[in-house]
């Protein structure tokens, strides 16, 4: 449940409530979807500019999706680098 908390971060958290690993997971995954729209949006609007920076911050969700899964793979509780010491979703 922790790596399709990545994908959709919401499923973890009507499926797998009770569960602090599911939890967790789906934390970093909301986390990161927020950071992606916020910085597409912000990017975005740089004229000009947002032809590079945009590509590049994608890479970088892109970069931290990718070790999110892998660490949910081998059921580790580890913060993503940057915004993973952020906590919206309360474990239980």
């Amino acid at each position: 449940m922790g790596i399709v908390a990545y994908i959709i971060f919401f499923l973890p958290l009507i499926v797998a409530k009770q569960s602090r690993f599911a939890m967790y997971h789906a934390n970093q995954g909301l986390l990161l979807l927020l950071v992606c729209i916020a910085c597409n949006l912000v990017l975005g609007a740089i004229p000009f500019l947002n032809l590079i920076l945009v590509p590049i911050a994608n890479l970088g969700a892109l970069v931290l999706t990718i070790l999110g899964i892998i660490n949910a793979a081998n059921g580790q509780i580890k913060p993503l680098p940057l915004i993973g010491k952020y906590t919206l979703i309360k474990t239980p």
